[in-house]
């Protein structure tokens, strides 16, 4: 496992979220500056600068449960409200897109120009708000930074550790299935055709050389596909041309997107309520972040500001339907936290964190404690 993951994990399911959630408002009209304020409030939260500095530190991965909590408390960062069936949609939507991006990377390093398509788009939303577009051009820099010298093998870790992620998660959604590239039983189909990695050669030609390097024998094969070279390697700039389209919005064009449980995931569900529920660790992981998420803000609407409720459902009756047919094993009980401004409360949380804080950090620790506290530090 690849202790460089979590940021790559994050930014890219936290991209996803963004692109549902600006399609899901725009096809509820809702109005222009309450979207605009949505978007700003979650994508400041998102890229807080020592949330990232916390992030970008080597690290395992978190539970999925873990995971799904802080962006829970991401999409309730600002007057937008999401009931527990929208959540899960969102979720199963954000996962299973980054999933197919992963699957699809030409390279294991393209992983990188996946997460910059992510960000030069989170950029457009936030055009007009200079502030905000420095925090995101900051965690940009971080990513030149942290990952530009890896090596091809180590990107091949990431790869492997994200899969790993996502393994046994097949959810079916609408759209992959409407372009062929998602099964019925949830699995995405995998193109034999199209551009070869850069710096490979189109598969088709075996050379023979002899015990001196030199070539002394071609043969060439069918391959049963129509693979072509690609024209140029993508930026892994600031600023430049990625080539790679895997990661940019797929939600641009309007069209209904609709997410459903395959049999194996049922199957798997079925399974894996028989392994948890024994599981004390786990819950006490839960418990553990859910403290720490108490000292993350959720803004209520003040003044002229009048809150609202996103539904990713066409209409209220499918949202309440989906609700009722989830399998409950599937479904992420998030913890919901009160985050008031009380000075009871507040004074409670110091007295936690401060029970938890290390005076000096020890090197080489990984206490699954000490990590979700760095993780969660900054927000």
């Amino acid at each position: 496992m690849s202790a460089r993951t979590l940021p790559l994990l994050f930014l890219n399911l936290g991209g996803e979220m963004l692109y549902i959630l600006d399609q899901r408002l725009r096809a509820q009209s809702i109005p222009g500056e309450k979207a605009r304020k949505v978007m700003n409030d979650i994508i400041t939260t998102m890229f807080n600068k020592k949330f990232m500095e916390e992030l970008f530190k080597p690290q395992e991965l978190y539970s999925k449960k873990a995971l799904r909590t802080v962006y829970d408390r991401l999409a309730h960062a600002s007057i937008m409200r999401l009931n527990q069936a929208s959540m899960d949609k969102l979720y199963d939507l954000m996962t299973m897109a980054f999933k197919y991006q992963v699957l699809l990377c030409p390279r294991p390093k393209d992983i990188l120009l996946v997460t910059f398509n992510h960000l030069d788009a989170i950029k457009d939303f936030v055009r007009d708000s200079p502030g905000i577009l420095n925090q995101v051009d900051e965690t940009f820099r971080q990513l030149i930074e942290t990952y530009s010298c890896l090596s091809a093998g180590e990107f091949q870790l990431i790869r492997q550790t994200l899969l790993g992620f996502f393994q046994d998660m097949h959810i079916r959604v609408s759209i992959f299935l409407k372009d062929k590239v998602q099964n019925s039983n949830g699995r995405f189909v995998l193109p034999i055709s199209g551009p070869v990695p850069w710096g490979t050669e189109v598969p088709g030609l075996i050379r023979l050389f002899n015990r001196n390097g030199d070539e002394v024998k071609r043969t060439e094969f069918t391959t049963g596909g129509n693979y072509v070279t690609p024209q140029r390697e993508g930026s892994f700039d600031l600023y430049g041309d990625r080539v790679l389209k895997l990661g940019t919005n797929m939600y641009s064009v309007s069209r209904p997107v609709e997410t459903h449980i395959s049999g194996s995931s049922k199957n798997l569900a079925s399974h894996a309520k028989e392994n948890i529920a024994p599981n004390p660790l786990a819950k006490e992981e839960l418990n553990f972040l859910a403290r720490l998420l108490g000292g993350l803000e959720i803004k209520k609407p003040g003044g002229s500001e009048t809150g609202f409720r996103l539904n990713l459902f066409t209409t209220d009756e499918e949202e309440e339907h989906a609700a009722l047919t989830r399998p409950e094993e599937l479904s992420y009980k998030v913890i919901n936290i009160e985050a008031t401004q009380e000075p009871g409360r507040r004074a409670e949380l110091s007295r936690i964190l401060g029970e938890l804080e290390v005076a000096e950090p020890r090197p080489g620790s990984s206490g699954k404690g000490e990590d979700l506290l760095a993780l969660m530090d900054g927000l």
